[in-house]
């Protein structure tokens, strides 16, 4: 666990600093940010450049308030429907409103450009910090979080080069886990069903963890990525249809959520494919409709929970200055089910290279 500085500079670009640079008074900035069309258009150009070049982000606590810091937390999710996100904003929201902070939630439909608006709104707002999720943020957003002076979160993956602090995990890891465990049991054509590929970097991660793992394998069939058209259990059997008639000796499935797994399992039994002696499948996400009692499907549990406990702490020592590691990687756990022809049990991720613990960081 590396330690980092204990806070970033607190200083915030100011009105101030752009009417300098501008060369033109405050007044005329507040004017140009307030009624645009009342400055002329050769002040409004170099007042705009001012602005983009100092990234500076106007502060709508302003007067009596501007100095004081709010506290609200933005946190930014790519969906408010999705449980796996939910169950780590309400980890999140809970660990800080004992210390009396609020959540400022806003979700992007994986859209980077959405992103970067709520990104800039909530800066407006003088959040005490920022939770984003994932590393994939375009260049804007980047640097307006660079440039701001508050603690910042990415949450759900583990990379290089933080904004500022990261929790989470390697999704490749996940996607070699869940193929190699496929091929423990035998497997030998195995396909990975997936969507939004193109968007959801995450889950693109763990296909590509699944194409290393049978790109490295000698005697088994080549990598084949069944994409959805959505994220539904509807849209998986439609690519499950498909890919059992181009591969109908296919004997294993890894799915990027166990909400697809779930919708090819149902349809197998419709089918009359024996699952796991024709197929074997794996999900991703521990959802509760895969425990015994329901689909009884083998999956990979992320940290949902954890994920958010740890930002939160992260985030109240970087605001209270106190030391915190910048890199936090969890475990997510592979739970083993009769969709993969063992008896249910649990066992870890550490033989596909994810690290063991809280405190451990990539």
């Amino acid at each position: 666990m590396t330690l980092q500085r204990q806070r970033r500079n607190t200083r915030r670009t100011t009105m101030t600093d752009v009417a300098r640079v501008a060369e033109v008074s405050p007044s005329t900035v507040s004017l140009y940010l307030r009624t645009p069309e009342a400055v002329s258009p050769e002040l409004r150009s170099r007042i705009q450049r001012t602005i983009d070049s100092l990234r500076y982000v106007p502060n709508r606590m302003a007067g009596s308030l501007a100095a004081a810091r709010t506290h609200v937390v933005g946190v930014i999710v790519p969906s408010l429907v999705n449980s796996f996100f939910a169950e780590t904003v309400s980890a999140l929201e809970s660990a800080l409103m004992i210390e009396g902070y609020q959540l400022l939630i806003g979700h992007t439909n994986y859209d980077t450009a959405r992103e970067e608006e709520l990104v800039r709104t909530f800066l407006s707002w003088s959040p005490s910090a920022i939770v984003l999720t994932g590393l994939g943020h375009n260049r804007a957003t980047r640097q307006m979080l660079e440039a701001s002076s508050i603690p910042v979160v990415e949450m759900w993956e583990i990379g290089p080069q933080p904004i500022d602090m990261m929790v989470g995990f390697s999704h490749s890891d996940v996607g070699r886990a869940q193929t190699r465990h496929l091929i423990d049991r035998g497997c030998r054509d195995i396909a990975f069903i997936g969507a939004r590929l193109d968007e959801d970097s995450r889950a693109a991660q763990r296909a590509q963890g699944y194409c290393d793992v049978l790109n490295s394998h000698s005697g088994i069939q080549p990598p084949e990525l069944a994409l959805c058209d959505a994220q539904t259990a509807s849209a998986a059997v439609v690519a499950f249809t498909e890919l059992m008639r181009k591969r109908p000796a296919l004997d294993g499935i890894v799915f990027s959520n166990d909400i697809l797994a779930l919708g090819v399992f149902m349809e197998a039994g419709r089918r009359g494919i024996k699952v796991p002696d024709q197929i074997r499948m794996i999900g991703f996400g521990g959802l509760d409709f895969t425990s015994e009692t329901v689909a009884d499907l083998s999956t990979i549990v992320p940290p949902r929970r954890e994920i958010g406990e740890t930002a939160a702490r992260m985030l109240l020592a970087r605001i209270e200055n106190l030391p915190t590691a910048d890199q936090i990687s969890l475990e997510p756990v592979l739970e083993i089910r009769s969709s993969t022809a063992a008896s249910a049990g649990k066992g870890g991720m550490g033989q596909v290279g994810a690290k063991a613990g809280s405190g451990s960081a990539e």
